[in-house]
């Protein structure tokens, strides 16, 4: 195994041991929750043969009412909160006690870094440990690393940490500390890192942005159909998603006889579907697909004109990925999503997701220039830039970090 690891440039231990990380995510698939988004486990996926990955997957449970009074002595910080954990095939999966809507949130993440802290100390230690976002995992491995005198790097989720750091100022300073006192911070997005240094200051240190992998990064060549729009969500995030502004930018096209055909492809249940066919009843030209393997969903996108999805908050959006590898110009979000990695290229249009006007430029634009802007697609495909966002390279790019983290305590 380290011989494999040396041959993949992993830095190796005196020992010869692999370097071991300590991963703490509330998104990674686990045997308390397998429906999570697998994102953060294809990270470990593609560097598994270069790192000793011990992964520490939590959950948060809302507290019964016997517990209150145990969790709101959580302020004293010789206490920790409830924890139950079993093992599971990348490491432990733990459950925590702690109530929603952000109350107690700091106290709470502390008691869990603790926690995380006599874990870690029953075990090898660890070279590193990763949190997998800012303002939740964060303060709880700030909290460990400080028991344990370890480094850290600190993942930046666009969606979830800009939403906390907007609505909880008062603990900006907890969140500063963290942001600031990582070895590494590993931004997902340009956005994510720009919200982040606005309200808490500048990092100083050159980030490693780290795009999200797909399985379906082989890039299609594009071809010219004129068939019409798609847009792919499960229909019970169709708030979230903007069917909505969708529905009124068609509407707003239809008026001048433009208006494409847009299907949408995605499950959901049988009051999603009835709830989104009465929302799109008055618009012919939008249709439902359904669920899609994922396969013939980047058959639909190869065959589109193009993909439209002007999210109200996206973390980063695979699906864009996706769409670009499958030879289909994108209409995104501007200000979350991929915004920042697409700047001037004619394929990825940004969009106000507020403004329906503005999608519905957006998809005209779109329709009446396929031709040019696929061309513009197929040059990128072929680019070292496309490379970035493919798994060798983002592979790289984690395992690069994650060393120079490492630094602190191997050299």
């Amino acid at each position: 195994m380290a011989e494999s690891a040396q041959a993949n440039g992993s830095r190796i231990q005196p020992s010869g041991k692999l370097l071991r990380i300590v991963h703490l995510s509330t998104d990674f698939p686990d045997s308390l929750d397998e429906a999570k988004t697998p994102v953060i486990r294809h990270l470990i996926d593609l560097t598994h043969n270069q790192f000793d990955h011990h992964v520490v997957s939590i959950n948060r449970r809302s507290p019964r009412v016997r517990d209150l009074g145990k969790l709101f002595a959580q302020a004293k910080p010789a206490r920790r909160t409830l924890i139950s954990s079993q093992p599971f095939s990348y490491g432990t999966a733990a459950r925590y006690t702690a109530p929603g809507k952000g109350i107690l949130h700091a106290t709470m993440l502390k008691a869990v870094g603790r926690w995380l802290s006599e874990l870690v100390a029953t075990k090898e230690r660890p070279d590193l440990l990763v949190a997998h976002k800012l303002t939740i995992e964060g303060i709880a491995v700030r909290e460990a690393a400080r028991q344990l005198d370890l480094p850290y790097a600190v993942c930046l989720q666009g969606n979830t940490d800009s939403k906390i750091l907007k609505y909880r100022p008062d603990l900006r300073s907890n969140f500063a500390d963290v942001l600031h006192n990582a070895e590494v911070v590993f931004p997902f997005t340009p956005w994510a890192l720009q919200d982040a240094e606005a309200k808490l200051g500048q990092l100083g240190r050159p980030a490693r942005f780290l795009p999200c992998p797909t399985d379906l990064d082989e890039c299609l060549a594009p071809q010219i159909t004129g068939s019409g729009l798609v847009s792919v969500f499960h229909l019970k995030n169709r708030r979230l998603k903007n069917l909505s502004g969708m529905v009124a930018a068609i509407r707003k096209l239809a008026v001048d006889n433009c208006a494409p055909r847009l299907r949408i492809i995605g499950g959901g249940s049988d009051i999603d579907v009835s709830e989104t066919q009465a929302q799109i009843a008055s618009v012919p030209q939008i249709s439902l697909a359904g669920a899609m393997e994922r396969e013939d969903v980047r058959s639909a996108l190869y065959g589109s004109t193009g993909l439209v999805l002007p999210s109200h908050r996206e973390s980063f959006g695979l699906v864009f990925l996706e769409a670009l590898f499958a030879g289909a110009p994108v209409i995104y979000p501007k200000g979350t999503a991929i915004d920042g990695y697409f700047d001037q290229k004619s394929f990825a249009i940004s969009v106000d997701a507020n403004d329906p006007a503005a999608i519905a430029q957006a998809m005209r634009y779109l329709c009446a220039n396929e031709a040019r802007l696929k061309a513009d697609l197929r040059e990128w495909q072929g680019s070292a830039e496309a490379r970035k966002f493919q798994r060798p390279a983002i592979a790289t790019q984690f395992a690069q970090g994650l060393r120079d983290a490492c630094g602190a305590s191997v050299q």
